[in-house]
């Protein structure tokens, strides 16, 4: 189970099975310009492999603009 903590919303979501950030993004609606993906607190790129036991943050990018 890859467990995601979704920011701002205060969400947590687990998925059976997801390849790469480019799916979890999919599956949430998001493209990769709308959030930052941290794995152990290393930003992740759209191409990088999920893992099994994986514990994902998304944190949602606003613009104020």
């Amino acid at each position: 189970m890859i467990t995601v903590h979704v920011e701002p919303d205060n969400e947590t979501l687990t998925f059976a099975s997801l390849n790469t950030v480019l799916q979890l993004l999919n599956r949430l609606g998001l493209r990769s310009t709308q959030a930052l993906v941290v794995r152990d607190g290393n930003l992740l790129t759209a191409d990088r492999k999920l893992g099994r036991d994986d514990v994902i943050t998304i944190k949602k990018v606003v613009s104020a603009g």
